[in-house]
């Protein structure tokens, strides 16, 4: 048996509410900004993924006019810091909503360091920072999606085993649905079957 839920009958909070619960887990952009006034902002966005390849370029949403995306369309830039499972406290403070102006580094007390191709700070503590510059933004409803063409991106070497940014060292936290939070529990690795190598592997055929 199975639920229907109509968008239009149930009104957009609630079923936004329900979206939140099943698209999980969401990955974090922990975006760091600078105002036109010079001070630094800094938030989560649970609406976060990769955009395109060639450029690089990823994506966050803003639901609502919030000072990451009002400091975006004014400066152009913003970094992309990895949300780790480390700073958990201090990433779900940087969502509390103070007042325009404030800086969330100095009120949650977030160390930051400076970026090397944009003016934004990027937090000291995260092990992963994309510098990004506005490729572009779409408006759709009551969100404003922002897409940046990362110029440059920053690893922690601790986190990198041959190469490779190793998940179990990055710890990244991810958003679930109500006040739930995700980490990182069993991995799974199984590569992509090609095609040519596919014979046999489908369901039997009658």
């Amino acid at each position: 048996m199975r639920i229907d839920f109509e968008p239009e009958t149930m009104g957009a909070t609630p079923f936004y509410k329900l979206l939140t619960s099943v698209i999980v887990p969401r990955p974090i952009a922990w975006v760091s900004t600078v105002g036109q006034d010079g001070a630094a902002n800094l938030a989560p966005h649970s609406f976060f993924t990769v955009a395109a390849v060639a450029p690089p370029v990823v994506q966050f949403t803003s639901v609502g006019r919030k000072d990451s995306l009002r400091n975006v369309e004014a400066t152009g830039e913003f970094v992309v810091n990895l949300a780790p499972e480390g700073l958990f406290e201090q990433v779900n403070a940087t969502a509390t909503d103070f007042p325009h102006g404030m800086s969330e580094f100095e009120e949650v007390g977030v160390e930051q360091e400076a970026s090397l191709r944009v003016k934004p700070p990027r937090v000291a503590g995260s092990p992963v920072a994309l510098e990004c510059v506005v490729h572009s933004t779409m408006g759709i409803g009551n969100s404003t999606v922002v897409f940046g063409r990362v110029v440059h991106a920053v690893i922690d070497d601790e986190v990198m085993v041959d190469g490779h940014a190793e998940i179990t060292r990055l710890r990244p936290l991810s958003r679930l649905g109500r006040n739930e939070w995700g980490t990182v529990g069993e991995v799974l690795d199984l590569a992509r079957v090609r095609y040519a190598d596919w014979e046999g592997r489908g369901p039997e055929k009658a």
